[in-house]
């Protein structure tokens, strides 16, 4: 049963796709699934797209066409915790959908069917994951990045924990939501939007998850220009580097 690795990003999924050999392409629904092997592992690596929908369509075509044993998920996730700076790691403990709002029916936040408002990741991968990408900023990111990147982001120290993220269909980008999230989920320290519809669709199948996400902005009125310029530079290589540490230090 091959592991799954699901990108948000396009240069996420082609960074990974080039490191596989012996690679089969499958076309469905829209999307490219390469079957392979990556760093000695069994893998099926495939780009979701962005949103909530395309990831649970991508999670759920994983489970049932190519019966992986687990997703790990990576991707880039914007603050709303001020500790958090670009280019640190957050390694999810639970997931949360901030845009589910059914009241009165049911109370904010709570997934139908599940009953639950957080939606814990697979509890055995989180220290190989945080083992994984502490070695990576630490000892290898300095090597992988250019020099002005590093300079112009402040990547000199970053830092990863273990901690609790927010999903939804919007992208963040003013101190206002920021404020209200905060309210409403204060063990949150990150927001993306594809995370909690991967952990709710794996949740109902009952296959183990993990979602990765590398800090891109600090979801406020900058995010817009700081956003585009990370994920070009930078975040293709940090997903790359704490996969392959994952996978090289035999946890799998």
């Amino acid at each position: 049963m091959p592991v799954a690795v699901l990108s948000a990003m396009a240069e996420e999924n082609a960074s990974l796709v080039h490191q596989m050999v012996d690679v089969q392409r499958t076309e469905i629904g829209k999307r490219v699934y390469h079957e392979g092997c990556l760093w000695g592992v069994d893998v099926v690596v495939v780009f979701s797209h962005w949103g909530k929908v395309a990831a649970a369509s991508t999670a759920s075509v994983l489970i049932n066409r190519f019966n992986v044993s687990e997703i790990i998920f990576t991707g880039v996730a914007g603050a709303i915790d001020h500790t958090l700076n670009v280019g640190d790691v957050v390694i999810a403990s639970d997931l949360y959908q901030h845009d589910m709002d059914a009241r009165p029916l049911i109370a904010r936040h709570e997934i139908p069917l599940l009953g639950v408002s957080a939606m814990p990741s697979d509890t055995s991968r989180r220290k190989p994951l945080m083992d994984a990408a502490n070695t990576f900023v630490k000892t290898q990111l300095a090597h992988e990045l250019p020099a002005e990147i590093v300079t112009e982001f402040s990547l000199q120290q970053p830092f990863v924990t273990t901690a609790a993220i927010a999903s939804g269909d919007q992208f963040i980008s003013s101190t206002q939501q920021v404020v209200d999230l905060r309210e409403r989920l204060p063990d949150v320290v990150c927001v993306e939007m594809e995370g909690g519809a991967v952990a709710q669709v794996c949740t109902e199948f009952n296959i183990p998850f993990s979602i990765i996400r590398t800090i891109s902005d600090a979801a406020n009125e900058q995010a817009g220009i700081d956003f585009p310029r990370f994920v070009k530079e930078a975040a293709q290589l940090y997903s790359m580097g704490i996969v392959r540490n994952l996978f090289t230090q035999n946890t799998l």
